[in-house]
């Protein structure tokens, strides 16, 4: 006579079975909180389009103060304070804009532009907000604030494109002596310091790139600038420059879909010669007016790898349902252990 009972489980394998799945649940949500912490590679960004404000080596909100012997390629002007001090040992290999019409529209593209590159992103931050000493490829970095002590090196990647935005939360520094270089092919037309207050260069040292303030910049003894200092509402204070600012190509400026702030993991500045960017850029098809603001997906070029919050997202929801795959596995598996029959 054939009787057909339930086998029962082995003694301790229930337990066993959901210590095993606790300990796989564990790690597979270990690994997807790890994805949001990966270090992130920088994202190409669009130029900034200056529109008048191109052809500006020094253009200010309320006035231009000058000590010793300057020299500036390129206009200046300053709305709607138009104070000029200091300016008998001023060479301008430009036009001077005292409040003129020419002025008021360049501080109109200027406030387009700083809008622009504020909210250019993704961002990688800088939380130290010290540039000295790193290497950093193309794309957008932000600090709470930023300084530069040593050399900032800026490597394009062989792409003389490449464009470098810097935003800072309040204020640029840069000590005695310290330095930008470039690599690669780059000019200062596609190196961007939008700041939410001022800028400050210290002796000696040399910057390149437009600097966009909101408030002021001080340029102190024997400070050099390939590019620009523009100031929205305060003033451009210098001693002893020399600002060159090559004229740019017009850009049509591109805003990306905003996303989350990744870090910079490591630092190091590897040998490089400087790039000195004056007067070889083009010098046709310079924008006029505000820029034109269109909308682009977020992508990254070839050879770097994606970044942002929404990606990290991506990843993480592939080893959610990696790890709901498994889980009902093991849920089968266990069922057929539990109802199993023996003749």
């Amino acid at each position: 006579m054939r009787s057909d009972r339930k086998l029962a489980p082995p003694v301790g394998a229930p337990e066993r079975s959901r210590r095993k799945v606790t300990r796989i649940a564990s790690l597979a949500v270990v690994a997807g909180v790890a994805v949001l912490f990966l270090p992130a590679a920088s994202v190409a960004a669009p130029a900034v389009g200056l529109g008048t404000a191109d052809s500006f080596a020094v253009l200010a909100g309320s006035g231009i103060t000058n000590t010793g012997p300057t020299t500036i390629t390129g206009d200046i002007g300053t709305f709607p304070n138009p104070a000029e001090t200091g300016f008998v040992s001023v060479t301008v290999n430009g036009t001077n804009h005292v409040a003129d019409a020419v002025t008021q529209q360049a501080k109109d593209d200027l406030v387009t532009a700083y809008d622009v590159a504020a909210g250019s992103g993704p961002p990688i931050a800088i939380p130290t907000g010290e540039l000295g000493g790193l290497t950093l490829t193309p794309g957008v970095y932000n600090g709470a604030t930023l300084q530069i002590t040593g050399t900032l090196t800026l490597d394009t990647l062989g792409d003389p494109a490449a464009v470098f935005i810097f935003q800072s939360g309040a204020t640029l520094i840069t000590a005695s002596n310290s330095s930008v270089v470039v690599l690669g092919g780059g000019t200062a037309c596609n190196v961007f310091w939008q700041l939410t207050s001022s800028a400050t260069l210290g002796t000696g040292s040399h910057l390149i790139g437009s600097v966009l303030a909101l408030t002021s910049i001080t340029a102190t003894t024997g400070a050099t600038v390939d590019g620009r200092l523009l100031a929205r509402n305060g003033a451009v204070t210098m001693d002893t420059n020399t600002i060159t600012a090559e004229t740019c190509a017009a850009a049509t400026t591109t805003t990306t879909p905003p996303g989350s702030t990744t870090t910079v993991a490591g630092a190091g500045a590897g040998p490089g010669s400087t790039v000195t960017t004056t007067g070889s850029g083009p010098t046709t098809g310079i924008g006029t007016g505000s820029p034109t603001t269109t909308s682009t997906p977020d992508t990254v070029p070839p050879g770097l790898a994606r970044t942002g919050f929404q990606s990290r997202l991506a990843l993480l929801g592939g080893f959610t349902i990696a790890f709901g795959v498994l889980l009902e596995c093991v849920s089968r598996v266990r069922r057929r252990r539990s109802t199993g029959f023996v003749g």
